[in-house]
């Protein structure tokens, strides 16, 4: 057996734990910039944060400025606030927006990418983090990959490196008491996306392949509170535990197509990210299923059920579909298959097996 795995970040899990481990902060410096959205952190987070640092005597300023789909510009505005305020380390609370805003934010604010961040090289010199999830789905928390809008080639592109991974991540379930249904259900489908996605890559492994099946079977596990969307304490930090799982998964084997795919969703139609992953990965999985069905297996035998059983849960889950025209649905494959998470899949996309997918998870038929 061969594989590597590897994931630095230091979780700490369990209700109040921001107030109880306040010293862990103490370790990272005197002044802190804390990233998180315009609503992320109005659920206890900030307040439990601005707790732990006044603990320890550190100051910090308060960055909001990050939109549902973080921009080059809003991470740029972050960095040079963390430099005017000398910041030792970020602290980011909130989904997947706030958390890797704050990614970029760190790489800026001590590294010069006169370049674009798209293309500059990130090195070492990053300022620490500190991430707390408000949502269930990302993953951020235990990544190295930050996601933002790229305008230029309209579409979301990833930066990554080693030294985007945060320092520390604090678990706690309550900071999602108050999320709605729909953003329930988005981030819980982008964890199952993640997971089974990091079982159809090329870099699986036996533990990566581990973590995924236990993510799968925990968020997925909570199928009856998603769509009833009555949640208990519990159910909230399962799904938050099999999001983080999911999270670890990729962060070794990055994602496939179903990403790919969704980011033109998400750029041209606005469709939240998660809500895209989940309208694909069913019939991905099935296209997948043709080529690699001791794989799908491993993800079906996970959650239960087989592919056309997890349809049609999927379907439950996300009601109304958003209507594509064939043109934009071709378009759509045709971006995607330029993607590089085309070449990490098991199985190989060309263009056509892609528009397929898409048809086939959008309500189109392909001529």
């Amino acid at each position: 057996m061969q594989f590597q795995y590897y994931m630095p970040v230091r979780i700490v899990c369990g209700e109040d734990c921001v107030r109880k481990n306040h010293e862990m902060f103490a370790q990272f410096g005197r002044c802190a910039l804390i990233v998180t959205g315009k609503s992320s952190a109005k659920n206890g987070a900030l307040d439990d944060v601005k707790f732990a640092l006044a603990q320890n005597g550190q100051g910090y300023a308060v960055y909001t400025d990050v939109p549902a789909n973080p921009t080059v510009a809003c991470v740029q505005a972050g960095a040079e606030e963390a430099r005017r305020i000398r910041a030792d380390f970020v602290v980011a609370i909130g989904g997947g927006s706030p958390m890797d805003a704050a990614k970029a934010i760190a790489v800026l604010a001590r590294q010069n990418a006169e370049e674009g961040i798209f293309s500059h090289a990130i090195g070492e010199d990053v300022l620490p983090m500190l991430h707390i999830p408000t949502t269930a789905g990302t993953g951020s928390e235990v990544t190295q990959y930050s996601i933002l809008t790229n305008d230029e080639k309209q579409t979301k592109t990833s930066i990554s490196a080693p030294s985007l991974f945060p320092k520390i991540a604090f678990l706690d379930g309550k900071y999602m008491s108050s999320l709605s249904k729909e953003i329930t259900v988005n981030t819980a489908l982008d964890a199952v996306s993640h997971a089974a996605e990091g079982i159809l890559s090329v870099r699986a492994g036996a533990l990566s392949d581990v973590l995924a099946r236990e993510s799968l079977k925990i968020v997925f596990g909570e199928y009856p509170a998603l769509l009833s969307g009555e949640f208990t304490s519990e159910s909230r930090s399962n799904l938050l535990y099999g999001a983080t799982l999911a999270g670890m998964v990729i962060a070794n084997t990055g994602t496939t197509p179903v990403h790919g795919m969704g980011y033109s969703l998400t750029y041209f139609r606005g469709v939240p990210h998660g809500r895209a992953n989940g309208l694909l990965l069913p019939a991905f999985l099935q296209e997948c299923e043709k080529s690699v069905p001791e794989r799908v297996r491993m993800i079906c035998d996970a959650l239960g059920m087989g592919t056309e059983a997890f349809s049609e849960k999927v379907a439950a889950l996300l009601g109304d579909r958003e209507r594509f025209s064939e043109e934009e649905l071709r378009d759509y494959a045709h971006r995607a298959s330029l993607n590089k998470n085309i070449k990490n899949c098991c199985v190989y996309f060309s263009e056509e097996r892609l528009l397929a997918v898409l048809c086939r998870a959008l309500g189109r038929r392909t001529r």
